[in-house]
Parts: C-alpha cells; structure tokens; sequence
C-alpha cells in the first residue's frame, strides 16, 4: 500500500447513505511532486502550482474527494489541520499549507445535495495514519463507478483501488479512485472495439467521470522528474481503461517524492505506470447496485 512510504499517512471519511467521501493522503515534509491532467473536465486545486516551473517544491498532502468540484472544499479541511501542526510553504507571514486537491464526479449515484465538505477533510487528516489503507468503496471511491459509455444499466461500482511495487529499497505506490467513463479492460474489453462488437452507448451521463489519483515513491526525483513520473502514469490509466481520458474524464494524477532513494527516472516511470495500472485494476469493477448493498 502507498503507507510502505515511510512518512506517508492516509485517512478516510465516507458517507454511505449520500454515497461519497474523501481520502487525505499526508506527506513527510520535503516532499516534491507535481502533477498532470488529462481528459476535458477536471476538478482540481493547486495542481497548477505543481509544474516545474513554478517556485514552491514541496507538498504536504493531496486530498482525492467525491462531489464534483463542491468536494474541492474538504482541501480546506486538510489546510486548517496542516497549520496547526506547523506544516506549510514559509512566509513572512506565516506557514501557507500546500493542498492540492483532486475531485471526481459522484453526484448522480447518492445525494447530490451532500458533498466532501472541510470538516470532513480535517476528519480524514485526523484519521491518517501508516497502517494499511482500506481500499474498495470508502473515501474518494464511495460512489466511484466505471462502465458508463455503455449506457446507465451497465455501469457499475469501482471504488478506490491501490498497488505497490518494490525495487529493493526503492518503492512506488499508487492509489486511485476509479471513476470513469470506461471499462476496467482485461483485454477483452480493447479486443471488442478492435473487432467492432463493443461499442459505446448512444445514451449516458457525460459528466459523470474522472479518475483522480496520487502516486508516491521514497525516489529523489525534483519537480522536473515527478513531472515526467506523471506523464509516465497516465500511460497505465490507458492500459487499464477502456477508454480513457475522453473529454468527459477529468483523469489526473500527482505524483510526489520523498527523496530517500537515489533511483534512475526512467525506471521510476516505468514503475509509475505500472502501480497506476496495477491499482485501477485491482478495482476490478464492484457488484452493481448501492454502496450499502457492497
């Protein structure tokens, strides 16, 4: 799980009866990263404070929600919790926490009324902690769901999915929670569109989408490097998804840092895009039915 990072604490807040949640993802300080969209409806904080040609380096938590751009708002939460316990960017006037936030589409599955809000980002973050993380439908992933470009009745629950990978004493860890307009493939998926027997639905929600995740590794990478990395793990949402990042998915990824291991970037990203891979496939596509019913 992404907590074999040493430093690393995750923490959820899930709401069954509106089906949504969020998960806070708190990082050692010193930790880089950077991120990379793609897809045409993002949901987003900060990212673009990420790119490597910007000036501030390092992050102290990302935080994956459900309701749409409203659960944006539990970042806030998550800042609030930082600043108490002296975490941030050094300014003259104080210590600024850097949240970024990544939010996917659930409001069509529970109520859409009820949203992450900033008291349950600072819940989450009270909750983190290095134990395993609790994977399927909680946090981020309550109402997380794939299968829609093949019309309302056959989509289905995805959730949050997770994976690592080790290289001595390098690790990667990806968590993602998996909201897409496509299909989990297991290669059948890629074989019925190469055979024109798979076809997407004429009829579907088209902002009902988006793949959110967050990769860390203990690599010494700068934001140039998590950059690429990010780049690199997009490459395993389009082995794992079929489709992906179509102009209704949001789909982004953060990738961070910690800076322990010294590690060859290339490598780095071909491990990327294998833990994003390996972690929306764990997913495996839920039951169809209510989150209270998993």
């Amino acid at each position: 799980m992404i907590t074999e990072v040493t430093g690393v604490r995750v923490g959820h807040v899930t709401d069954r009866a509106a089906i949504t949640g969020c998960t806070v993802v708190l990082l050692p300080p010193d930790t880089v990263a950077s991120g990379e969209v793609r897809g045409g409806a993002p949901a987003t904080r900060e990212l673009s404070l990420l790119a490597p040609e910007r000036m501030v380096e390092h992050i102290d938590a990302v935080v994956l929600s459900g309701g749409s751009a409203f659960g944006l708002a539990a970042a806030d939460g998550v800042m609030a919790w930082c600043e108490e316990h002296g975490r941030g960017f050094p300014t003259s006037a104080g210590r600024v926490p850097i949240v970024v936030g990544l939010s996917l589409f659930d409001l069509g599955v529970g109520d859409p009324s009820v949203r992450p809000t900033a008291a349950d980002g600072y819940r989450a973050a009270e909750l983190a902690d290095d134990r395993p993380v609790e994977l399927g439908l909680v946090g981020a992933g309550t109402g997380a769901r794939v299968d829609k470009w093949r019309g309302p009745d056959q989509a289905r629950f995805a959730g949050l999915g997770g994976a690592v990978h080790r290289d001595g004493e390098l690790v990667v860890a990806a968590l993602v929670a998996v909201n897409a307009a496509g299909s989990i493939d297991d290669g059948a998926t890629a074989a019925g569109v190469r055979a024109g027997t798979v076809r997407p639905a004429e009829t579907g929600d088209p902002f009902a989408n988006t793949t959110i995740g967050v990769v860390v590794t203990n690599a010494a990478l700068d934001k140039q490097g998590c950059s690429l990395a990010a780049q690199s793990g997009h490459d395993g949402f389009a082995r794992a998804l079929v489709p992906s990042h179509l102009r209704t998915d949001g789909d982004a990824l953060v990738v961070a840092a910690t800076g322990h291991v010294d590690a060859e970037l290339d490598w780095v990203r071909t491990l990327v895009a294998v833990v994003v891979e390996d972690a929306i496939k764990s997913t495996g596509g839920q039951p169809r039915g209510r989150v209270a019913d998993q």
